[in-house]
């Protein structure tokens, strides 16, 4: 009877072995360089299960996973450039920009023109050459201005004084205020015009008053010597 028994037990185990569906899996993995990377994957599995009456039983269990996962990309450093030296009139400018993907970074020298006419004219002064080193100065427009202004004009073809301010009076165009200068002209002339116009209009305004009173003085005087008739 046991042995009855055991080899129902081994048959049943043999139809469950060979029955069964077998586990599978559907997995699918994409990877993205750069600044988003996906992974998605799924997994399904299905059992049958057929047991000694002739029934079965299926189990399906299916397990997908989606994930998406965002870096941040590395910044863009932009790169530092110096002088070098304490005498050369040069700034470093650098800049760099990043976005997702793709970052940007650049520099170069830049000449400080200002900076090399002051130090052009200090060695000008110590060498002596003074009116050579005014000159240098009266290259950037706020000097020459304002030499103007003091009623020392900048030299020029090697006037000074009053000379200097005829030569520029007649090549006005070779000022380095030149763009300033004629618009200031301009707004000059406008005011001008208007000054003019309300001169004009206070002289008319003056000679009609003055009319209106000879008319009023000699209508007073025809009244006056005027007799009645007997």
């Amino acid at each position: 009877m046991n042995y009855y028994f055991t080899g129902i037990l081994i048959i049943l185990m043999c139809l469950l072995a060979f029955c069964a569906g077998p586990a599978q899996a559907d997995t699918t993995q994409t990877n993205t360089s750069g600044s988003n990377t996906a992974i998605e994957g799924g997994y399904e599995s299905t059992t049958t299960t057929t047991y000694q009456s002739g029934s079965e039983s299926t189990s399906t269990t299916n397990n997908t996973t989606n994930s998406d996962i965002r870096s941040s990309p590395p910044s863009a450093a932009a790169p530092s450039y110096n002088s070098m030296t304490q005498d050369v009139c040069a700034v470093g400018v650098s800049a760099g920009i990043q976005t997702f993907g793709i970052g940007l970074s650049g520099g170069k020298h830049v000449i400080d023109e200002n900076c090399e006419r002051l130090k052009l004219a200090r060695i000008l002064n110590d060498f002596g050459m003074k009116v050579a080193a005014v000159a240098i100065l009266c290259q950037d427009e706020r000097v020459f201005e304002s030499m103007i202004q003091a009623g020392t004009p900048c030299p020029i073809d090697g006037k000074i004084g009053k000379e200097a301010k005829a030569l520029w009076s007649k090549y006005d165009h070779e000022r380095p205020d030149y763009k300033t200068y004629v618009k200031r002209m301009d707004e000059r002339k406008k005011a001008d015009i208007i000054e003019q116009a309300k001169i004009t209009a206070e002289l008319e305004a003056m000679d009609k008053a003055r009319s209106e009173e000879e008319k009023k003085l000699e209508k007073a005087k025809k009244m006056k010597d005027w007799k009645h008739p007997k």
